[in-house]
């Protein structure tokens, strides 16, 4: 069945169906059937359901004559039999007889020449002003006839995995040689984005020499570009949301031969203990129609109580990007100069900016490193190290070392820095230290993007083999150097070794799919600090 027929058929069968509405309109159609209510800033409360996060475990990939020889196959991407597929198809389809139907038009990619037009169709309207909000929102004139990918969301539907060969009764699959991929069983709307994003780690890099990124990038007034690679926890949309600069996007991004480009047409952002002060952008961008997700409220009010995490720590928001100030209009940018890797090391070992040979940026960018600390989750005691590969590794179907040589080939091609700033702890470790002040981190990166750090004299780290500035404006010298920072120079040492080791106990899963010259990056765990 094309997808032609099967947007068709769903028309056909379906009790209405409402096509393109206005986020008011959309809000309006939530509250009426009980799906949300609207906050007093005018946007809409909605519940996801049994699923507040994502399901990893229950995300597929159909195994063909296109992904077999060039998916990364493992627990990250898992196979799933073509058959099947096409079963599970049909039975959403029946599932959405008699339903009222919620389709929207959108395009993915802001950079026109790599851009696809996607067909959602979904049986709730807060899910469908998601995407109204998530994806470029393409004029009545320009929506595509026939759109290169849909998405089926059916969050009632439940699959049986003794015949659907699924592992639960909710599962998100893609088709990448029929381009269609479905979602059952969840309620939660970043199975819609971070399934695109996974479409387009496929195809950009396979098929048009684009390497994909989760990432933020902004854009300074000399017309430079820069990109923000980092895990929860490290600062990336703080860093990015610069007031000197302009926004291009907060999360995934393609760098091609002579541009950066936003994938999408808006932000979703945690919103757990939110307040004006710490996040004023996304604070003041949750208005009109925007989406709240998983949230309440104060008693006998519509006023939100982001403190209130009773249902889930991860508390979401969604709004259309335009909802920001300052951005850049289209969300495109020139090839970046410069890339920041963020890292909270809770180790309290990092030095706080240090830059990498084009080596060294591949090996931790596969790395994707940062730490957890005590009390941010249960059974964290202790800083605990995270890695996830490229910085994204749920996301990602080719193996990382096919996206680190890409990184490299283009900071050749455009002489563009590579930093690794760690926003975690200085001075000890999490507990002992403190965490490193954001106005230090941020003169860093301003040096760095002025060109100014470029200057100054490097020293190399004998662990980590980064080279560390001696002096930047406005920041103490003496804490560039993590070890002297530390008053137990010899627990420095100790803890330097033993994160050392971690990064290359790590790094042993992706040896076998990297060069020697990245694998002679990684840190020596004999040496001294």
């Amino acid at each position: 069945m094309t997808k032609k027929e099967i947007i068709d058929q769903i028309k056909s069968n379906a009790a209405s169906v409402f096509e393109n509405l206005s986020p008011a309109e959309l809000a309006e159609k939530s509250v009426a059937c009980g799906e949300g209510r609207l906050t007093d800033t005018g946007a809409l409360a909605a519940d996801t359901g049994k699923f507040t996060g994502r399901s990893p475990k229950d995300k597929f990939t159909v195994a063909d004559s296109l992904t077999t020889d060039t998916v990364w196959w493992g627990d990250i991407n898992q196979k799933f039999d073509e058959a099947q597929f096409d079963s599970l198809v049909n039975k959403i389809i029946t599932h959405y007889e008699g339903k009222d139907i919620y389709m929207r038009d959108a395009v993915a990619c802001a950079d026109p020449r790599y851009a696809i037009n996607i067909k959602v169709i979904n049986e709730s309207a807060y899910q469908n002003l998601f995407v109204h909000h998530m994806f470029l929102r393409p004029k009545a004139e320009e929506i595509a006839e026939h759109p290169d990918w849909i998405i089926l969301a059916a969050p009632s539907f439940m699959a049986v995995p003794a015949e659907d060969g699924t592992r639960s009764s909710n599962f998100s699959i893609i088709d990448f040689t029929k381009k269609i991929y479905i979602i059952g069983g969840s309620g939660y709307t970043g199975e819609i984005k971070k399934g695109i994003f996974t479409v387009l780690n496929f195809t950009l890099p396979t098929q048009q020499n684009v390497l994909s990124m989760h990432c933020s990038a902004n854009l300074g007034d000399n017309g430079e570009s820069a990109i923000f690679f980092g895990l929860s926890g490290t600062g990336k949309t703080t860093l990015s949301a610069d007031p000197n600069r302009k926004l291009i996007g907060d999360d995934e991004h393609g760098w091609a031969d002579d541009s950066v480009f936003n994938f999408e047409g808006g932000c979703y952002a945690k919103t757990i203990n939110l307040t004006e002060e710490n996040e004023p952008t996304i604070w003041k961008a949750i208005k009109d129609y925007a989406l709240v997700e998983n949230v309440r409220f104060f008693e006998n009010s519509n006023q939100v109580n982001y403190d209130d995490v009773s249902v889930t720590q991860n508390t979401r928001c969604a709004y259309p990007i335009y909802n920001v100030d300052n951005i850049a209009e289209p969300s495109v940018g020139p090839a970046p100069k410069n890339v920041f890797f963020l890292t909270a090391d809770a180790f309290g070992v990092l030095p706080p900016i240090s830059k990498l040979t084009p080596e060294q940026a591949m090996y931790y960018f596969i790395s994707g490193y940062t730490a957890k600390v005590a009390g941010t989750e249960v059974g964290v005691v202790e800083p605990e190290a995270t890695f996830s590969a490229c910085f994204g590794a749920a996301f990602i179907p080719l193996h990382p070392g096919k996206y680190a040589e890409m990184l490299g080939q283009k900071m050749s091609e455009n002489n563009v820095n590579v930093w690794l700033v760690n926003t975690g702890w200085t001075g000890g470790a999490y507990g002992t230290g403190s965490r490193m002040k954001l106005k230090y981190t941020r003169a860093m990166i301003d040096a760095a993007l002025d060109g100014s750090l470029g200057q100054e004299e490097f020293v190399n780290h004998n662990v980590f083999g980064v080279a560390v500035p001696q002096s930047c404006d406005n920041v103490p010298a003496e804490l560039l150097n993590p070890r002297s920072t530390w008053e137990d120079k010899s627990g420095y040492d100790a803890q330097a070794a033993k994160l050392a080791g971690l990064f290359n106990e790590n790094f042993k899963q992706y040896a076998e799919g990297v060069s020697q010259e990245i694998l002679n990056a990684a840190p020596k765990v004999g040496a001294e600090a």
